[in-house]
């Protein structure tokens, strides 16, 4: 199996300037300290531990011990992948709405990937960031008392040869594999950009009609429309054609002989032919 090809490493003054030109990383901007470290274990692990303001971003060159959504881990070669985490505390967003912020990300990641690499990229619901039908980026939010981390992880030069196997089935692939060649702080720049644009948006007005987020996340929702079959927690399974998200942000599954969409809020969600 062929290794990724090591790619310069980020630098963090470089990603500050970056995003201060932009009206970020500053007192008017959502993000507030942008740290870049070699290695760790899981940055979401850290920002949850070490708690502290919104708009903290943790970069890791690698990661040893990162996570996905159902429990699965993620991993990637040093300088191959962009892995990293940024604490955020919503308090304008009331609990019972705060379900779309793993959505946010997916808009901003998939929004980010068309701008920053001119590749195509959909969402698997509800925030899994796909190519055609392969993995491109994982998400993984996460709530501790009022803060909530959510952790991004996307393959962007590790060779087609080199890419590992998805516990869930689906393959994987990077931004190298589908013809582009983008550079990492580039791509975080755009990925920041439009976190912040979506979610200040958001908490300014915590409906998803009326801010727009609904109407991003359906542009870019590569699995309505589609037959799927939904796999819930404790073993019970949906199966019928995606319909909808709803404003609670719930997939909206027409099941064969039912009389009204059967609405998914978790679970692990399958393409089917």
């Amino acid at each position: 199996m062929a290794a990724a090809p090591m790619r310069a490493p980020l630098r963090q003054e470089v990603l500050r300037g970056a995003l201060a030109g932009a009206g970020g990383a500053g007192a008017g901007g959502l993000w507030k300290s942008i740290e870049v470290v070699a290695t760790t274990g899981s940055t979401n692990t850290d920002l949850l531990a070490r708690g502290g303001r919104s708009g903290q971003v943790l970069v890791a060159e690698e990661q040893t011990a990162g996570r996905g959504r159902m429990g699965r881990s993620w991993v990637s070669d040093p300088g191959a992948a962009l892995t990293f985490s940024v604490l955020l505390r919503p308090a304008s967003v009331p609990a019972a709405k705060r379900g779309w912020l793993p959505l946010l990300a997916g808009v901003a990641v998939a929004t980010a990937v068309r701008a920053a690499a001119s590749v195509p990229a959909t969402l698997k619901w509800p925030n899994d960031v796909l190519v055609g039908e392969r993995k491109l980026a994982g998400i993984l939010a996460e709530q501790s008392g009022d803060a909530v981390v959510v952790g991004i992880g996307v393959n962007v030069a590790t060779p087609a040869e080199a890419l590992p196997a998805s516990p869930a089935g689906v393959r994987a692939t990077s931004l190298l594999a589908e013809g582009a060649d983008v550079a990492r702080d580039v791509l975080l720049v755009e990925v920041l950009r439009q976190l912040e644009r979506w979610y200040l948006a958001f908490g300014a007005d915590p409906d998803p009609d009326r801010s727009g987020l609904r109407a991003a996340y359906l542009a870019v929702c590569g699995t309505l429309g589609r037959r799927v079959r939904a796999e819930l927690p404790g073993g019970r399974t949906v199966s019928g054609v995606a319909e909808d998200v709803d404003a609670d942000g719930r997939l909206l599954v027409a099941e064969p002989g039912g009389t009204s969409p059967t609405p998914v809020s978790a679970g692990d969600v399958v393409h089917l032919r």
